[in-house]
């Protein structure tokens, strides 16, 4: 089992990177709102530690929830994937999942202030394991899929804020809660459409937004959330770091400019590759303006 799982891992849902996302979005969150709150005071314990735990195991389950539940599909149209090529069993993952949920589940009753925010989002995730319920409707349907599913991010962005606005007694509803809200629901959305964005020659029997919107109509959607995106980071570093503002303007800008060029030629390269180097490079951004307000202040 051990093995199976080792293979699943590798290939499905990288331990340590994964632990290192959850330690990086939960903290990205928790100074973003305090330090615009002129909070630089902090009292780092178990809880963030915690906090950050329960995002990567929440993701976790989102990973296996989602293999399990396209195991059909993916039977024919990735045969090579872990489950659906029979290199892993769906017990094994089954079992580490309920495992790893349930250490979650400990410490969070244990430990942190924002228990109704942990049920708030673990049961979101169970509606979405489970189609919400109307599975016939949803899985067919690519659009009402992204609408049901994809809101996810926004619901860990909440239990990351509860628990920053309950510790720090900060304001529960501000433009710096309501634009953190929303600050890493963007990119996960940019990203799952431009994903399923393909060149005509590239298309397949699997079901893409290129195929359904055609790929110039798909682009131009994301390169409208990305600007949207970007304004909400701008709002939340504005206060911190004017240089930050400047990179953010030179990042959307090179970011349009692909965009452009795929819709003007889209063999060129693959869209979803540009996406993800441009949020790294964005959330690195963000991290690095909190890490230097954290050192020297305000620039």
């Amino acid at each position: 089992m051990l093995k199976r799982l080792h293979i699943y891992f590798k290939e499905r849902y990288p331990i340590i990177p994964r632990l290192i996302l959850g330690f990086i979005v939960f903290m990205e969150i928790h100074f973003i709102i305090l330090l615009n709150e002129g909070i630089t005071t902090f009292n780092i314990g178990i809880q963030e530690f915690v906090g950050a735990y329960t995002v990567f195991a929440f993701l976790l389950w989102l990973r296996i929830a989602d293999d399990l539940k396209d195991y059909e599909t993916d039977s024919v149209l990735f045969p090579d994937r872990p489950l659906p090529s029979g290199r892993v069993k769906r017990k094994d993952v089954m079992i580490i999942c309920t495992i790893v949920e349930a250490i979650a589940v400990i410490l969070n009753v244990l430990f942190m202030n924002n228990l109704l925010f942990f049920v708030i989002l673990y049961f979101y995730g169970y509606l979405m394991s489970k189609w919400f319920f109307q599975k016939a409707k949803i899985q067919p349907c690519l659009p009402l899929a992204l609408v049901t599913h994809n809101p996810v991010q926004m619901f860990i962005n909440l239990y990351i804020i509860s628990f920053t606005v309950l510790k720090y007694n900060v304001r529960a509803i501000s433009i710096y809660t309501i634009m953190t809200l929303w600050t890493l629901y963007f990119p996960a959305l940019i990203w799952e459409i431009a994903r399923k964005i393909r060149a005509p020659k590239d298309e397949t029997d699997y079901v893409t937004y290129s195929k359904l919107f055609g790929y110039k109509k798909s682009t131009r959607f994301i390169l409208i959330l990305t600007i949207v995106d970007i304004i909400t980071n701008i709002i939340l570093v504005f206060n911190l770091n004017k240089i930050s503002v400047i990179v953010l303007i030179i990042l959307v800008s090179w970011m349009t400019l692909k965009f452009i060029q795929f819709m003007r030629d889209p063999e060129q390269f693959k869209v979803v590759d540009k996406v993800e180097r441009y949020t790294y490079l964005q959330e690195s951004t963000m991290l690095i303006t909190v890490a230097v307000f954290l050192i020297i202040g305000r620039i």
